[in-house]
């Protein structure tokens, strides 16, 4: 087995450490933010502009579920536990009881429902499909759709989403929809490598994510929160922080509105998610330590062109609409290796990354990859893409975000590995 990891210590230890005591790498993402992964989508400010000569033919769509409630009970039941032992020793503040609330009314929505898609994740996922027809209705009257999503229920619910509201738009169309493990080689191929299952076991990971964990995480905010208790304890006080963390980030996509500030500072909470970032950074896109977390999604990359292949071979043989559902772990290693601008980012200086990858810009809730092919009066096939229903540039150093087909095809296959 071909292994990509670069384990040289003393090169981790000055990513990890370098220029913390002056803190030049510190971001000031506002609270919003700051939520990273949990964020709920924003739609675009204005739509999709294409010129008038040019028409879209066919639609490639990769998207992330939507908002949804925690994946499980186990941050609250953390923070929860702390902030109830901190009562009963005396020592939770105002604010503590406050979170102590917040904490109990997460627990009352979610019970039964843990990971479940929300009816704000059924919002996003109406609104991404009605703007998708609405660019090009055209696409959608007597014509085929073809949806596919992983097994997972809120991804299955965010498919159905979807395609409902393309039904309800315009009921002159074919909707064909698949769910299950099959169609996990697309949109769940995290599961299926060994290469990767031992990459995210290694010690060379495991180096890093701890180092820069224990350099970076703030304890003070507990101090809000429950006072003196576990001051004597920072290795418990930095697991109820991030717990604290994870519920707190985690309430806007359930729906319900809280200011961070309130419990953390501005460099506290910058501090917290550049952990958080940099953990999705290191499992789920190409970097220094291997590029196994983005080659993993080789065979969804291949699918892409692949069906725009056969169909501009063919337009009869091929659904000109083509959805997929997945999960931010989707999302993530194909965008890194596509290489688009702001999801790929190589370096050595680990506390760099949140300057440079930012997962509340990558993949949000609802977060998205539309590829539209789109022919010109005089026959000639481009590609736009479009990232959260924003234009991508798709080449680097190259602003263009109208490519010629031949030459986006040449591109996307020079970022396939040459071991696929």
């Amino acid at each position: 087995m071909i292994h990509r990891f670069i384990t040289i210590l003393a090169v981790i230890s000055a990513a990890v450490f370098s220029a913390h005591s002056a803190d030049p790498t510190l971001t000031t993402w506002s609270w919003q933010q700051c939520q990273g992964s949990f964020m709920p989508y924003v739609p675009p400010a204005a739509p999709v502009v294409i010129p008038d000569s040019l028409k879209v033919v066919m639609i490639n769509h990769v998207g992330r579920h939507g908002a949804r409630f925690p994946s499980s009970s186990k941050s609250c039941t953390k923070l929860r536990k702390a902030l109830t032992e901190a009562r009963d020793k005396g020592t939770l503040t105002a604010e503590g009881r406050r979170l102590l609330a917040i904490t109990d009314l997460v627990i009352a929505r979610a019970e039964g429902r843990w990971g479940a898609l929300d009816s704000l994740g059924q919002a996003e996922q109406r609104g991404i499909a009605a703007r998708m027809l609405r660019r090009s209705p055209y696409m959608f009257h007597d014509s085929h759709v073809n949806a596919i999503s992983s097994y997972s229920p809120r991804c299955i619910m965010s498919m159905d989403e979807f395609t409902h509201q393309l039904a309800r738009l315009d009921n002159r169309q074919e909707i064909y929809t698949s769910s299950g493990r099959q169609n996990s080689r697309l949109v769940r191929f995290f599961d299926l490598s060994p290469e990767f299952t031992e990459f995210t076991e290694s010690s060379s990971l495991a180096t890093v994510e701890e180092a820069y964990t224990s350099a970076t995480i703030p304890l003070s905010p507990l101090k809000k929160i429950v006072g003196s208790y576990l001051s004597d304890n920072p290795e418990e006080a930095a697991k109820v922080v991030t717990a604290e963390w994870a519920v707190l980030t985690g309430l806007g996509a359930m729906g319900i509105s809280v200011d961070g500030t309130r419990y953390f500072t501005p460099e506290e909470m910058n501090r917290l998610w550049s952990i958080a970032n940099l953990k999705h950074y290191l499992k789920r896109a190409a970097s220094t330590l291997s590029t196994i977390p983005a080659d993993i999604a080789s065979p969804l990359l291949q699918d892409l062109i692949d069906s725009f292949d056969a169909f501009i071979a063919d337009s009869t043989k091929v659904d000109p609409v083509q959805l997929r559902f997945g999960h931010a772990e989707t999302l993530m290693p194909l965008l890194s290796l596509m290489r688009l601008r702001g999801c790929y980012y190589l370096t050595t200086y680990f506390d760099t990354v949140g300057k440079h990858w930012c997962d509340f810009d990558i993949v949000p809730m609802a977060a998205n990859l539309q590829m539209l092919l789109l022919r010109s009066e005089s026959g000639h096939l481009y590609l736009l893409t479009l990232l959260n229903e924003k234009p991508m540039p798709l080449i680097p150093n190259d602003n263009s975000v109208f490519i010629p087909w031949s030459r986006a095809r040449e591109y996307l296959n020079r970022c396939l590995p040459l071991t696929y």
